[in-house]
């Protein structure tokens, strides 16, 4: 229930913030065979951004942590613009750290959160759009499965996704983490918990549990019958990618198969054999960016957010 949650309310130049969010449970989750390989559970709960002057047309919706990144990272750089706009933007978190979405549980925990602020705060559910890079995509697709499947009385009217950058194909990422464990030219942590996780949550690896993980993933390659498509057939698709061949040719030693566009042109290519006009792909390539480090997040900071947030508005039904 929401009254459980620590409440903070902020009143911003044109724009009102509701921070909700549950005490933090002291525990932790194993995430990996060694004995320091915990994580602790972090804040479950959202972060609400309504406009002050203007009728919601709209809400984005971003399935964020509350932990390790700053909160909201990604829907903060959207907060003005979107609320001149009329968009509210609502970010939710579970408890789990890193939550890959592996459990209905998580997913019902966002979808009661999602369902329970829709009411609170009277949201036109029309017009919804999930956003996000890395795993916040990830779990987007995951729910949008999730609810197709499980028929709830509430169900979000979603018009759009815009993807930036992330997994789709974990039969593709789990090969990958072999070689870079194999080669052992970079640090290892991500790859080993991943791996780690992924073996754990879908009992087992590709080569012994293959069913499982075209199950879990929203595209793959090497799923003939391309399973999870036609959930998302009729949402419009922009999707960002920034391949960065050379750039990760020279520091990870990876090649053209590991890589996250793969996975989303593979994702855009299936849903326009399905008849999908309204997919986008977006190259960062030629964007200047200043970063040391070339990832999802720097991905979705090269992001033209007016422009994105323009692209959003032609999406809307009137």
């Amino acid at each position: 229930m929401l009254s459980f949650f620590t409440f903070f309310f902020i009143k911003t130049n044109a724009q009102n913030v509701v921070e909700n969010y549950k005490p933090l449970r002291i525990d932790s989750i194993k995430v990996g065979t060694g004995k320091q390989d915990f994580m602790p559970y972090i804040q479950e709960g959202y972060t609400l951004m309504t406009p002050e002057n203007n009728t919601i047309r709209s809400v984005a919706i971003f399935l964020e942590d509350s932990g390790y990144d700053q909160r909201n990272n990604n829907s903060k750089e959207m907060y003005k613009e979107a609320s001149d706009r009329g968009i509210a933007i609502l970010s939710v978190s579970t408890q789990i750290p890193f939550d890959f979405y592996f459990s209905n549980s998580s997913i019902e925990s966002a979808h009661i959160i999602i369902k329970d602020v829709f009411h609170t705060y009277k949201l036109p559910n029309e017009n919804i759009f999930f956003l996000g890079a890395s795993l916040v995509g990830h779990r987007a697709l995951r729910y949008i499965k999730y609810m197709n499947e499980n028929k709830d009385d509430f169900q979000l009217d979603v018009v759009g996704m815009v993807m930036c950058n992330f997994t789709l194909d974990w039969t593709r990422k789990w090969y990958q983490h072999e070689r870079d464990m194999s080669i052992n030219r970079i640090n290892l942590w991500e790859p080993k918990f991943m791996n780690y996780m992924l073996e754990t949550n879908l009992n087992g690896t590709p080569e012994t549990a293959l069913e499982k993980y075209h199950e879990f993933s929203a595209y793959s390659y090497f799923d003939k019958e391309n399973r999870n498509i036609p959930m998302f057939k009729n949402y419009a698709v922009r999707a960002y990618i920034k391949p960065e061949i050379a750039y990760r040719l020279s520091k990870y030693y990876r090649t053209l198969y590991e890589n996250n566009a793969t996975d989303i042109v593979g994702f855009l290519a299936e849903l326009r054999l399905l008849g999908n006009e309204k997919t986008e792909l977006i190259d960062l390539t030629c964007n200047k960016n200043p970063a040391k480090d070339k990832n999802s997040q720097t991905t979705w900071d090269s992001i033209d957010k007016v422009e994105l947030l323009n692209w959003m508005e032609k999406q809307m039904k009137q």
